[in-house]
């Protein structure tokens, strides 16, 4: 077994298992050329495997296991306890579908807080918008921005950018803390799982008590909101759009597809006063 597989064959440090196969070789070479795998579970019954060319970088912080990995499909692809975050070929889909739909309906945006987001990506795409003065980045884990600051090059720009304020806590008392409003908050969370780090904050509770007050008059909320396909809506894509419905006026969901999360992705936009389905394709 190879140097990549003894790194994430381990089966209690949140990763999946890297396995390899003998790739196809001309029957006079005696010896067999092994490709490596990085294997993440979708299902209790479904796998979704890349191939590897090898690990670039791994760390582990108080909260998760993180990882780099160098995949011959979609090249670097961030891996944080197993689950595919985003990969660099096509994360500008997810990331492009996250910030750009809000800051349009947004007549002049100026200030945006981001809850998560640590890869730094969500940022780097609200900072291409002229108008912005402020980007504050909220996320919990010291050890994941760092990591990716250093190792994710396509941000280390955003990362550099002086309307980027970095904040290290918890997104819920962050929010709740400062006396501000913002034009635009965004939600680049992980899924709500139910006892997890970020369940509080896809709760009725939140939205109506928190978030929503810390929006201007004409603010705009988007958030993550999942797998969205035929099969996977129901996870927590109709919930999360269910919840935020009970709270605001104008809500609307919408999709795309992200090849390296194998499935429809949706997001789900909301305001208080403008009426998003003038937005409607």
């Amino acid at each position: 077994m190879g140097e990549l597989d003894k790194v994430l064959l381990n089966n209690g440090n949140g990763f999946s298992k890297v396995h390899c196969e003998p790739t196809n070789q001309k029957e006079s070479n005696d010896e067999q050329k092994e490709d490596s795998w990085f294997e993440e579970e979708l299902d209790a019954d479904l796998k979704w495997s890349f191939a590897l060319n090898r690990v670039l970088h791994r760390g582990t912080s108080e909260y998760q296991d993180i990882a780099l990995l160098d995949t011959k499909r979609f090249g670097k692809v961030l891996v944080i306890d197993g689950k595919m975050q985003s990969a660099e070929v096509d994360e500008f889909i997810y990331h492009e579908s996250l910030i750009h739909p809000a800051l349009l309906c947004h007549s002049n945006p100026k200030t945006v807080f981001i809850m998560g987001g640590g890869e730094g990506s969500a940022a780097r795409e609200a900072l291409r918008h002229k108008s912005i003065d402020k980007v504050v980045m909220c996320d919990i884990d010291q050890e994941v921005v760092d990591f990716c600051r250093k190792h994710l090059t396509a941000n280390q720009e955003a990362f550099r950018n002086i309307k980027l304020n970095l904040v290290i806590n918890d997104a819920k008392a962050e929010l709740e803390d400062r006396d501000e409003k913002f034009d635009i908050i965004v939600g680049d969370l992980a899924d709500p799982v139910e006892g997890g780090p970020c369940y509080q904050l896809y709760t009725k509770s939140f939205y109506e008590n928190i978030l929503k007050p810390k929006l201007t008059d004409n603010g705009v909320f988007v958030t993550q909101a999942g797998p969205a396909g035929v099969f996977t809506h129901k996870e927590v894509f109709s919930s999360i759009y269910n919840t935020i419905k009970q709270v605001f006026k104008y809500v609307l969901a919408y999709t795309a597809h992200v090849p390296s999360f194998a499935d429809i992705w949706g997001w789900v936009i909301v305001s208080k006063y403008i009426n998003l389905n003038a937005f409607r394709i």
